[in-house]
């Protein structure tokens, strides 16, 4: 018999990016054929899929860590890496995911619902990607960025109409065997069922389905017996059936005694399950004395608020009424659903004066700066720092986002210590322009270029610049006439 799982903590990490590579075209007769260095690919995402196949999450409990497939690197002659294979987890019908401090991430209900749980980095441009009217032929690439990674709590809360509670014993498993086709198994002692068990029950037009729950005993919303480890089944539950064992023979324990121990039990675990509480059946009414008790004990359940219906699981005696009842109460529960509202997308524009980033100063050492922001973190992680050109590109994007001069605003000087994610840097602000002469900038080769093409391409150029001007002027001049050189008449 498979065992059955309804909580598990999961490793849950996405594919990282493929690195973009830096390629020169090479073909015979072309040598400035420029950049052909292709992407790399997508990592792949962690998503869970709804599969109704699927009744626990014993696969998980066996398997904690879960690994979607990285993104391949891009190639030469500007081949793109493939995009990382998702690792799709099949889960059942009401399984809900949250973080380890108890953050909700997801609740997935209905055959078919997907929601990635980790998405998957994404992948570093190429050199051909990058390259552009002032940069011809970069000589680095991207890299890809880290997929997200981290532990996911995943619990399964059965989904079920109808739930029925009880001390052990009390005939739940019987009840659901002679009212639906599903056939738990029954025994005569306690803790019998160790799962819940789930069946479906027409009655009239209605269908509903109703699940049964492991028993409960005095203590269980603190640890006791099985009633912790299941309680969670009944939190979705639209009516919550206490089930009374009439023929029980245990000193100290009547139907009455029964009722307030459960609903202290359910108050315990969540106050708002009481209400829930609405129907009292009185099984096992075929047993000897189970039929005379059944009239001392209704006055008392029905002055609680509660309907009462004297059944009987073996002979099937009061189910047909019992099914009628719970349909109603089903139909009554699902008319006050409010309706569902129809999705709305809300676009929040950003604010004129937001830059996308922020400055701070750090808390402990004075000459270090923290700088936050979604694009200056991510350029980071895409740098390659053994690739001076690389870092010389970062550079850039952070002055033109605008770091540098929020650098200054904040009082950061030559040497501070400045710190974008995880990488730390010594600050050097950038030299404005016409601090340099001429003569020390000759020698001087701009960001992003790379001399062994630029550098011909050059000096092609001048030499059909010059010819070009030769071709315009077809005379060279001799002579230079002034205006006292010109005859009286002509001046």
């Amino acid at each position: 018999m498979a065992a059955f799982v309804d909580r598990v903590v999961v490793h849950v990490a996405a594919g990282n990016g493929g690195h973009g590579v830096a390629s020169i075209h090479r073909e015979k007769f072309k040598p400035l054929g420029g950049p052909d260095g292709g992407n790399g690919g997508n990592g792949g995402d962690v998503v869970l899929e709804v599969d109704p196949s699927v009744h626990t999450l014993l696969d998980f409990h066996h398997r904690p860590h879960q690994k979607a497939g990285n993104g391949r690197p891009g190639e030469g002659s500007n081949r793109h890496g493939a995009r990382g294979e998702d690792r799709v987890l099949r889960v059942p019908a009401g399984t809900v995911v949250s973080t380890p401090d108890g953050r909700v991430i997801a609740d997935l209900v209905g055959t078919g619902t997907r929601v990635v749980l980790a998405h998957g980095g994404k992948g570093g441009l190429g050199n051909a990607a990058l390259a552009n009217a002032r940069r011809k032929a970069p000589g680095f690439a991207l890299l890809g960025e880290p997929g997200e990674a981290f532990d996911a709590v995943i619990e399964l809360k059965s989904i079920a109409d109808v739930g029925l509670v009880g001390f052990p014993s009390a005939g739940k498993s019987s009840l659901i065997a002679a009212m639906s086709a599903a056939r738990p198994k029954i025994a005569d002692y306690p803790f019998t069922t160790l799962v819940p068990n789930l069946g479906v029950v027409r009655a009239g037009d209605t269908v509903f389905t109703m699940a049964d729950v492991p028993g409960l005993i005095p203590g269980a919303s603190e640890g006791r017996g099985l009633g912790l480890e299941f309680l969670r089944h009944i939190e979705r539950c639209a009516v919550l059936v206490h089930v009374v064992d009439m023929a029980t023979m245990e000193p100290g324990r009547d139907p009455e005694s029964d009722i307030e121990a459960l609903q202290h039990e359910l108050a315990q675990y969540r106050g708002d399950l009481v209400d829930r509480l609405r129907v009292a059946v009185l099984n096992k009414i075929d047993v000897p004395d189970g039929r005379e008790l059944v009239d001392l004990v209704r006055e008392p359940l029905e002055q609680r608020g509660l309907q009462v219906f004297p059944v009987s699981a073996a002979t099937g005696e009061g189910l047909r009424e019992l099914g009628f009842a719970l349909a109603q109460a089903v139909e009554e529960y699902r008319a006050a659903l409010p309706e569902p509202e129809p999705v709305r997308v809300t676009l929040t524009p950003r604010a004129v004066d937001d830059s996308g980033f922020t400055v701070e100063r750090h808390p402990e050492d004075e000459g270090t700066y923290l700088v936050r922001g979604t694009k200056p973190e991510r350029w980071v992680r895409q740098t390659d720092f053994t690739n001076d050109e690389a870092v010389g590109f970062l550079a850039d994007r952070l002055n033109r986002l605008g770091v540098e001069d929020a650098l200054q605003e904040a009082g950061a000087q030559e040497g501070d210590t400045i710190v974008i994610g995880d990488v730390a840097f010594d600050f050097v602000p950038t030299l404005p322009a016409g601090t340099l002469s001429v003569e020390e900038t000759a020698g001087l080769g701009g960001r992003g270029t790379d001399s062994r093409i630029d550098a011909p391409h050059r000096v092609r150029a001048e030499e059909r610049l010059a010819a070009k001007r030769a071709r315009r002027v077809p005379y060279e001049l001799t002579e230079t006439w002034t205006d006292d050189d010109l005859p009286e008449d002509d001046a």
